[in-house]
């Protein structure tokens, strides 16, 4: 199955007191017929950052645009377009824009877990 753009996938609005500025879709998933994994599209608005959590599962993160930084063993780590990130299961995490522009990236995760 083909998707014109992932922008045409229905939005998810984050919000909390641990995240700020944050949507996130599911571009490939269960209702596309995906039996492996999820894709999922998130985009992390000026000033915005995404939870400080961990997950039993494993997941692969690439990113598409903007710049930001990621918390990954006990220390912030720049990205920008086309930077690669591994996050095993049970390590703390999370993702900050660190610009003015939107960041975007491309979260990979095994299905089973809540897609979104």
């Amino acid at each position: 199955m083909i998707l014109d753009h992932y922008s045409l996938s229905p939005v998810k609005k984050f919000a909390g007191e641990n995240v700020r500025n944050v949507t996130g879709r599911v571009v490939i998933g269960k209702e596309t017929g995906a039996k492996n994994f999820c894709m999922r599209v998130f985009e992390v608005a000026s000033d915005g950052y995404t939870p400080l959590h961990t997950h039993d599962w494993e997941h692969e993160i690439f990113f598409h645009a903007g710049e930001g930084e990621v918390w990954l063993d006990g220390d912030w780590h720049p990205v920008k377009p086309g930077s690669v990130a591994f996050i095993p299961g049970g390590q703390e995490h999370q993702i900050r824009n660190s610009a003015t522009d939107t960041l975007v990236f491309v979260c990979l995760i095994p299905s089973g877990p809540p897609e979104l």
